[in-house]
């Protein structure tokens, strides 16, 4: 059984930066998907920044480009999200989702950010950039 656990939120100054990380245990198949979406009060839950565990290829949301960086630490079986720069809008409760890649990809590419696709969840970290 997969299972995803979250740790590194808290509250931060606009400006400032956290590190999230992802605790990934119960699969060992090359071929996943590791996504980090968000969903803040009201809104839909959003995509933010994947990570491919075949090639370590990675995308990201245009909104957090150049601001976030998704990596992973195979020996610790760990995916971090890297977050700076942030803003007041980048508050939201933040989840790791994982599942395989042939799920996301169809007509030629990968769509990451379809959060129906996945069906292995974290239990989410709260993430509050305020002055």
């Amino acid at each position: 059984q997969l299972q995803l656990v979250e740790s590194g939120g808290g509250l931060v100054q606009p400006g400032g930066s956290l590190r999230l990380s992802c605790a990934v245990s119960g699969f060992t198949v090359d071929n996943y998907a590791i996504t980090w979406f968000r969903q803040a009060p009201g809104k839909e839950r959003e995509g933010v920044a994947c990570i491919r565990t075949n090639d370590g290829g990675t995308y990201y949301t245009d909104s957090v480009k150049g601001r976030f960086t998704i990596s992973r630490d195979n020996a610790k079986n760990t995916v971090y999200l890297q977050m700076i720069s942030l803003k007041p809008e980048d508050t939201a409760v933040y989840y790791c989702a994982a599942d395989l890649l042939q799920k996301l990809y169809y007509s030629g590419y990968y769509f990451p950010f379809e959060a129906p696709k996945y069906d292995y969840w974290g239990q989410g970290t709260q993430v509050t950039v305020s002055p």
